[in-house]
Formats: C-alpha cells, sequence, structure tokens
C-alpha cells in the first residue's frame, strides 16, 4: 500500500510540475497572441484627436499581422494621466499596449505634484511612429494677421489672449512656455485635459482665442477655412502647411513639438516584445497607413524600439530643464 501511495504521490508530482512547466511556457510569451483573446491599445485621450487617429490606423495591420482583434480603448483625462496609469498598471503580457506621446508620457512622473504612480522604468518602448510639430493658429477674421501681430499684442497685454493646451504640463502648454521665455509674449494657458479634440471645440466655438496644437490637428481645419495658422514651431516648414512660415524664419526661436510611439507595461516576456514589435513596424510602416498620415498632416518618423527608448531617455533629461516653467507656482 506504501509504494502505492508513493508511487501515486511522484506521479502527481510528475503530472504539476509539467503543469507548471507548460504554464511557464505559456507565461514566457510562446503562445502569443491566443486565439480569441484581443490585445487592447489604450489611448490616454478622447476620441478624434492626432493621438486617437493614428492608433485607429494602425489598428486593422496590427490585427493581421497578431492574427487576432485588436481593440483601441480611450481612457481620457488629467492630460494622459489617467490612461499612462491604466496602461502601466496592466499585465506585462502583450494583451495590453497603448500609445505613449511626450512630452506627456515624459514628464507627468517628473512633477511630485502630479502625484503620478509610474515612472519611465514602467513603460517598455515598442516603436515611434510620428513627430508632430506644434502650430500656433487663429479664427480666419482674428485681428492678429501674422504671428508678429500676435506676439505684440500679447507683450503689450500680457495673460489677456487665452489659448489652448491638452492639459497642464502637456505639448501645448510647453510650446507656450517657450515662446513666452523666447520672445516675451505671454499667453494665457486652457487646460482641456482630454485631449486636442476637446481643445479644438472650445476654440471652434471661440470660447478660447488662440489654438495651439499640432499640425495634424489643424490641417483640416485650414481646409476647411476654419482657422488661420501663424507660424509652425519647427526649423522646416511642414509639408502639410507649405505657405506658414514658421517661427525660425519669423525670427524667434522656438522649436516644439509632440513624438508619439506606442509602449506596453516594462516586464514583456521577450518573444511578445519581439512579435509586437516585429507587428508595429509593419503597420507604422504600411503604405497605406503613412498615406492617409501624410494626409492628416503626420509625417512618419519610425523608429525601432530600442531607439524610440533612447529616444524617450533623451527627452526626460531635456524635460527636466524646462520643467519649472510650466509647474504651478
Amino acid at each position: 500500500m506504501k509504494r502505492i501511495l508513493a508511487a501515486t504521490t511522484v506521479t502527481a508530482l510528475t503530472l504539476m510540475a509539467t503543469a507548471c512547466g507548460a504554464e511557464t511556457s505559456s507565461s514566457a510569451g510562446e503562445d502569443f497572441p491566443r486565439q480569441g483573446k484581443s490585445v487592447e491599445i489604450v489611448v490616454a485621450f478622447a476620441p478624434g484627436g492626432a493621438v486617437d487617429t493614428a492608433a485607429r490606423l494602425v489598428q486593422p495591420v496590427l490585427e493581421r499581422e497578431l492574427g487576432t482583434n485588436v481593440e483601441v480603448v480611450n481612457k481620457p483625462g488629467a492630460g494622459g494621466q489617467i490612461g499612462y496609469t491604466a496602461l502601466t498598471s496592466a499585465k506585462p503580457d502583450g494583451y495590453t499596449i497603448g500609445a505613449t506621446g511626450s512630452p506627456s508620457v515624459v514628464v507627468t512622473p517628473l512633477d511630485p505634484a502630479r502625484g503620478a504612480n509610474f515612472t519611465r522604468a514602467d513603460f517598455q518602448p515598442l516603436g515611434r511612429q510620428v513627430i508632430d510639430p506644434a502650430v500656433v493658429a487663429v479664427q480666419p477674421d482674428s485681428p492678429y494677421q501674422n504671428l508678429d501681430d500676435l506676439l505684440k499684442a500679447a507683450k503689450d497685454k500680457p495673460d489677456t489672449i487665452t489659448a489652448t493646451t491638452t492639459g497642464q504640463q502637456g505639448g501645448e502648454h510647453f510650446a507656450i512656455a517657450q515662446i513666452k521665455e523666447a520672445t516675451g509674449a505671454a499667453l494665457s494657458p486652457v487646460h482641456f485635459s482630454e485631449g486636442a479634440s476637446q481643445a479644438t471645440t472650445a476654440f471652434l466655438g471661440k470660447h478660447v482665442e488662440v489654438l495651439v496644437a499640432n499640425v495634424s490637428d489643424v490641417t483640416d481645419l485650414v481646409k476647411q477655412g476654419k482657422a488661420k495658422v501663424l507660424g509652425v514651431m519647427d526649423s522646416e516648414r511642414a509639408e502639410a502647411l507649405p505657405e506658414v512660415p514658421t517661427f525660425t524664419e519669423s525670427g524667434h526661436d522656438v522649436v516644439a513639438a509632440t513624438a508619439r510611439g506606442y509602449s506596453a507595461p516594462a516586464g514583456l516576456p521577450e518573444p511578445v516584445a519581439q512579435k509586437l514589435e516585429a507587428a508595429l513596424k509593419t503597420a507604422v510602416e504600411d503604405p497605406a497607413v503613412v498615406a492617409k498620415m501624410d494626409d492628416l498632416g503626420l509625417a512618419t518618423s519610425y523608429q525601432s524600439a530600442a531607439d524610440y527608448e533612447k529616444f524617450w531617455a533623451q527627452q526626460e533629461t531635456d524635460y527636466k530643464t524646462v520643467l519649472p516653467l510650466v509647474q504651478a507656482k
């Protein structure tokens, strides 16, 4: 009887070890993605903005490459912090990835006042998609017919001309601070923490005088005659807005842009990371996706996961020096 019990025990332990081994193999991501299990792309801003649009353009290609359903899930609020918190809190198994945009994702954990429960180390970059220069736009019938008109008015009557941002310490907020530092022109920021679509709605409703946004946010507005762009914050003119001068051309040293890519919670199994990186590269560089991005004023600027991680680290260093410009006093 003892021998039978011993043999039974050994068999049971062997089966348990085998099961654990299979589970370990599975947890290492060898079977990713499992059939019938969806992958979510968390977008930390409301539908309709450039981050959301870009994610929805790559989504069908990711489905094809991964062989499973891919869903875009919007979790807006707090200038992206809510969505980034959800992303970094998710299990690092490949089934939750997120659209990550700087400076918001870079700066939020740098300011203790934001109370972020994540750092750069909690993200695993998967690839960069685009760099989107910042712009300043006004209503077509605005009294400010060029950039110098606006800057002069903002100098003469500081903090009286309202301008949109997509949240405290977002790209537009930094751009406004950079304009003030470089030119002395003080615009009054109005924060719309759910993203570009909320800010644009306020501008179109004439609740805010100046739209500080990205090239992609204003391309259609210009085509529809709903906005006049006074300047692009880059060293070269934007292909989507060839008639608009840069701040540099106008004699102002102001360069600002939003970089957007995709990341996962840190700690992905290597096989999962490789599959996601490869699928995203194919999606970002897909000719149809690139063409649609171009139409939106979003010039594709792909970087691999490793290069995006280096870019992110450098941005963290750079933004630490300018963070005091946008911190609450």
